[in-house]
């Protein structure tokens, strides 16, 4: 899709600040898994893919981990803690906007994850005439009021049209609007908003594809368990210090790589990462980035977790075999299994940790270096 803005005219904001109950997910529905992927990430994927940049994503306060993992390796995202209504969450990213002075905006809810391109360029080309702009559907069933349990008088339809997001207006106008805002907090949407401003609203068409995701029957598929499967190397060199399953082990001889070379753990965190098809430890935390250099497996292992937690799902338990000849495994396993249970944030008996040796073949046999293999179960959260 080809935008008649450059990317810095356009911007977007995702409401993600919603605690989603009715969902009936473990979590907030805006980070559960849909379709492979956490709810959130669909939307700020298509947003990215038209060349959107900055897109301002609003959260529940606290709720930064598990955003950070939903949204791994997408450009342009800025995360800001959402208010007490879905009002007080877009004044909040509008006013993080301020500083770019973007002339468009579009905000979008996070619980819409299915957001044609189609929609976005019908919305961004009416703004070039408007100041507002929304999509909008025909309502197709008959309508009635309610008395009760009992039918009222019929409602005419054909006025009548379904409101969907995202919703794009000039950003001076929707944060003027948002600014003055004195109506009752609980504004449905941005188009509130701005008409009680006096915006006039153009409206245009949308897409059923952008269905709310708001009841525990539009997550029907269910999540299943997961296996993942991973294998590291490293070289063993004189004077290095020697890191496995997070524990410090006192020996002549270390493992070399550009973090701390813990094998074990880096194994472990292919095993997660592979288990939700996210990749491998390479691509999260690439060798040539210079602030990985010395780092600690530890942060590589937690991130893996909370792109786990991110998908929908906890560590079921995992189990790790360290290949080599020297140093003697044994006295040290109940300490790594214990910090692999602490960062895993799961039982202690859910993490095994085992040794065996190559019979002195090969590298692992000539004490050159250190392999281990992992594997891990993950279950639905």
């Amino acid at each position: 899709m080809s935008l008649p803005q450059t990317k810095s005219d356009i911007a977007a904001i995702i409401v993600a600040a919603g605690q989603g109950l009715r969902a009936g997910q473990p979590l907030p529905k805006q980070f559960a898994l849909w379709r492979g992927k956490p709810v959130l990430r669909h939307s700020a994927e298509a947003f990215a893919a038209a060349g959107i940049t900055p897109i301002i994503v609003a959260i529940p306060n606290g709720a930064e981990h598990v955003a950070e993992a939903a949204l791994s390796g997408i450009p342009g995202i800025r995360l800001v803690p959402g208010g007490e209504t879905r009002q007080q969450s877009v004044h909040s990213a509008l006013e993080a906007l301020e500083g770019d002075a973007p002339a468009k905006v579009l905000i979008h809810d996070a619980a819409r994850p299915d957001l044609p391109q189609d929609v976005i360029e019908r919305l961004v080309r009416t703004l070039g005439a408007a100041t507002a702009a929304i999509p909008i559907m025909p309502v197709v069933d008959s309508l009635v009021h309610a008395k009760g349990a009992l039918m009222g008088d019929p409602v005419q339809r054909e006025a009548l049209r379904r409101v969907q997001t995202p919703q794009a207006f000039a950003f001076p106008a929707i944060l003027a609007a948002h600014r003055s805002w004195s109506g009752a907090p609980n504004a449905g949407d941005d188009a509130q908003v701005a008409q009680a401003a006096g915006i006039e609203i153009a409206l245009v068409e949308g897409d059923e594809a952008l269905h709310k995701l708001t009841f525990a029957e539009d997550f029907a598929a269910p999540l299943t368990v997961r296996v993942g499967t991973g294998y590291d190397v490293h070289r063993l060199t004189f004077g290095e210090e020697l890191w496995l399953c997070g524990v410090q082990i006192d020996h002549s001889h270390g493992l070399a790589g550009h973090s701390d070379a813990d094998v074990a753990i880096h194994a472990l965190v292919d095993a997660i990462l592979g288990a939700i098809g996210a990749g491998d430890i390479g691509s999260h935390f690439p060798p040539s980035d210079p602030q990985w250099k010395g780092a600690s497996s530890d942060r590589f292992l937690i991130h893996s977790v909370a792109l786990a937690e991110a998908a929908g799902y906890r560590i079921g338990n995992v189990d790790v075999t360290i290949i080599c000849e020297t140093p003697k495994i044994g006295p040290h396993r109940d300490a790594m299994r214990a910090r692999l249970a602490g960062l895993l944030q799961t039982p202690i008996d859910a993490v095994s940790v085992k040794a065996t040796t190559t019979e002195r073949l090969g590298f692992t046999g000539r004490s050159e270096g250190i392999a281990a293999q992992a594997a891990a179960t993950l279950v639905p959260a």
